[in-house]
């Protein structure tokens, strides 16, 4: 009897149930901690207990096929419906003034803390996990980028390992930033529109934007928030042109691997097994890429606590994914390259707040 792809992953489901509570469980604590304390990340929370759970030998055997299931699948799943936080037509309401202060910064931060990972010897997947979650949006952009990323059995350090790292840094040096821009904004006497992309584009995290723009003013704040929602829109064409090239660049490898094994099919008579190609833009990309569509049509017609409640569900459903990433370190590994990770997620830090800041006083004050 041949069974079909939905009969045969039932079985696999049902396995997964008790690793897949267990992240929800976690990640459940973590939403609190976060509601009572809105400066600490419920995602590093989550992370860091899946970090200790399995350094001390305290993940059960049967939780492991549902925590494979939680960091990927329910990963991917939480960051389409973070798709449904965007709408394009908020974003244009800024003007291009502010767009391009927003793209400027994307970009620079990306390419800068890029090299500056290069220069100190920073492994290859914290590098590019802790630019995404320092041009884009913190902890939230790390996971979505972390599902792109492959590493090769060579490297030093796994993707879950780089997302720990990343995710601490970024959340320390976003916190930071909620302390001194406000500080900067009052010293340099910048109005609510000028100082609202400042923060916007110049803070990690969604909530620790919230929390610096509300130390400014109310009418920044209103600006701040849209201004962050145009970087989080870029987190797709970033995480496609990534998961391109991490694409092309483990072709190379598998090609280099498997070549001597399909001759030596060939000589011994065998039929060459050819692996499955996958998709060029990962499809998870797309459906963002669709939410984001679905909200811009939508706004004004569907009241906003829908969307506010979906957007409690893809925090949720990402929190419990680094978990279950967590769950994936190697604490000993990990602190090999801790001390350079965070001196690069503090320049990126540096040229997140300066980039903005320049782009406002030309293009917006």
């Amino acid at each position: 009897m041949v069974s079909t792809p939905s009969s045969s992953s039932r079985p696999a489901l049902a396995a997964g149930w008790p690793g897949i509570m267990l992240c929800a469980a976690v990640a459940a604590v973590a939403t609190a901690v976060n509601t009572a304390v809105p400066l600490v990340s419920a995602m590093l929370i989550a992370i860091l207990v899946g970090l200790l759970l399995r350094n001390l030998g305290l993940v059960p055997a049967l939780a492991e096929s549902g925590l494979k299931i939680t960091a990927r699948t329910v990963l991917r799943a939480g960051v389409v419906l973070l798709g449904l936080r965007l709408s394009v037509p908020a974003v244009l309401s800024l003007g291009w003034g502010a767009i391009g202060v927003i793209v400027a910064t994307v970009t620079c931060v990306y390419l800068a803390t890029l090299w500056a990972g290069r220069l100190l010897g920073v492994p290859r997947a914290t590098t590019i996990l802790t630019a995404t979650g320092t041009a884009i949006c913190g902890a939230a952009a790390v996971a979505g980028m972390s599902a792109v990323l492959r590493a090769d059995d060579e490297e030093a350090e796994s993707v879950e390992e780089a997302a720990a790292t990343a995710i601490a840094s970024v959340t320390l040096f976003g916190t930071v930033a909620i302390l001194v821009l406000p500080l900067l904004v009052s010293a340099l006497g910048l109005g609510a529109v000028p100082a609202g992309v400042w923060v916007g584009a110049g803070v990690h995290e969604v909530g620790q934007v919230v929390a610096a723009a509300g130390l400014v003013s109310t009418a920044a704040l209103d600006v701040a928030v849209v201004a962050k929602l145009g970087r989080v829109v870029l987190l797709a064409p970033l995480v496609a042109i990534v998961g391109v090239l991490e694409t092309r660049r483990a072709a190379r490898l598998v090609a280099q691997r498997t070549a001597a094994e399909e001759v030596g099919q060939v000589l011994r008579g065998e039929s060459v097994t050819h692996r499955a190609s996958t998709p060029v833009v990962p499809l998870f990309v797309l459906g963002f890429l669709a939410a984001v569509v679905l909200r811009s049509l939508l706004e004004g017609s569907i009241p906003a606590g829908v969307f506010s409640g979906v957007d409690v569900v893809a925090s949720f459903l990402l929190t419990m994914a680094m978990c279950a990433m967590g769950a994936g370190v190697n604490l000993r590994r990990l602190a090999r390259s801790g001390g350079r990770a965070l001196l690069l997620g503090a320049l990126a830090g540096v040229v997140g707040a300066l980039v903005p800041l320049v782009g406002v006083l030309v293009l917006v004050a």
